[in-house]
């Protein structure tokens, strides 16, 4: 386990430092005392920073190339594969199934998603290690104001998910996991081309009080076969390596803006607790297979041009296929009401927020007793004649 061992303590008192999200600094919570990574990735051309936090990088350093590993070696991993895995240990949520890592800094007493008691350790196993790394940029105070407001937002909540918030309750920061793909796709397709045209035809309506003929345009749909090729080269298809979350939510933390991706450094993830990866690879790649079939799919109706396009058939053949592990930064908290757990999380890097929500039965029941009042109310004037 010596390689999953990293220690970054504090040159002035010996504490350990944790990672400043938005900078490239380590900082030490008991004397402050402020440790430089290093150079960082330099914002990719067009690319403006986030409304809710700035990033801080080294603008004189061009963003590092991630290792791109061929996807047969990853999906083949043998006794030559100890260059892109390594060996780690984790808890697993008997909840949700979420796996964080452990270190000997630091060791996960409650999950991060559903804040169900961890108990069960999954020993060492053997997993591909993290190409990429997207640094958090919103701090634990940033994240914690977007989440409230966000939870204000919400209509019939309980009132002590409204306590829970002015509480400010610490957040937790997580590196979840995620798969990145590449890929070259040529593609043949079989379908139809639409075209539309326009027939005249003659209907009996009632003009001025009298029956008339009146002549109508009615489209028509001219179909005949097409077929042809499209080509697509594919990069950074994101697909999640955990299902600790549900897909929703996760699609709701969408976009990530991968062009801030860095290179991975154990020090981006001090202070933070980081996940496991739950979904195999040879499954992440089907997905992302899915996410290309549709837009080949779209390729080729621009391809087969008119006014309405029919795909019978797609046949597309893959080259230079690659992926990355990559780990992607989020805020997560969990409330408990009625005995169940409620997540909300928060994109460590926009700030966009989203989780579950329960409602106040209580809350409902008595803006639908109002609303019947009202009605009754307004009826009652209505009869009366005083409205």
């Amino acid at each position: 386990m010596a390689e999953m061992e990293h220690r970054f303590p504090c040159a002035q008192c010996g504490a350990s430092l944790r990672f400043q999200p938005g900078q490239q600094v380590l900082v030490c919570d008991y004397c402050g005392h402020r440790q430089d990574i290093g150079p960082g990735p330099s914002r990719a051309p067009g690319r403006q920073p986030s409304k809710d936090a700035t990033l801080q990088w080294d603008a004189g350093h061009k963003a590092p190339q991630l290792v791109e590993i061929p996807l047969d070696k990853g999906l083949h991993l043998d006794a030559g594969s100890a260059d892109i895995t390594q060996t780690v240990r984790t808890l697993s949520c008997p909840n949700c199934g979420a796996r964080v890592d452990l270190d000997d800094d630091h060791h996960a007493s409650r999950c991060p998603f559903c804040a169900t008691p961890v108990v069960t350790d999954t020993g060492a196993t053997r997993r591909i290690k993290p190409q990429g790394v997207l640094p958090f940029v919103l701090t634990e105070v940033q994240a914690r104001d977007a989440m409230k407001d966000w939870l204000s937002s919400l209509w019939f909540a309980p009132s002590g998910l409204t306590a829970y918030a002015r509480k400010d309750r610490r957040l937790t920061g997580i590196y979840s996991p995620f798969w990145t793909f590449d890929a070259r796709s040529r593609s043949r397709y079989r379908g139809q081309r639409g075209d539309t045209y326009y027939e005249t035809v003659y209907v009996t309506q009632q003009v001025n009080g009298r029956n008339q003929r009146v002549a109508r345009q009615v489209p028509k749909i001219r179909w005949r076969p097409v077929s042809g090729q499209v080509a697509r080269d594919f990069n950074d298809v994101l697909v999640p390596a955990s299902t600790a979350l549900p897909a929703a939510m996760t699609q709701a933390l969408m976009p990530w803006d991968l062009a801030q991706l860095a290179d991975y450094r154990p020090a981006f993830l001090s202070g933070f607790e980081a996940e496991g990866y739950t979904t195999p690879l040879a499954q992440g790649h089907q997905a992302a297979r899915g996410q290309m079939a549709q837009v080949i799919a779209s390729d080729a109706r621009r391809d087969i041009g008119g006014d309405h396009q029919r795909i019978d058939a797609i046949d597309s053949d893959f080259s230079a296929e690659t992926f990355k592990h990559v780990l992607l930064p989020i805020w997560t908290a969990a409330y408990r009401y009625n005995g169940k757990s409620y997540r909300f999380v928060v994109n460590g890097q926009s700030g966009r927020v989203t989780g579950e929500r329960p409602w106040s039965v209580w809350k409902i029941a008595a803006a639908a007793f109002v609303a019947l009042v009202a009605l009754a109310v307004f009826m009652y004037l209505a009869n009366s004649g005083q409205v």
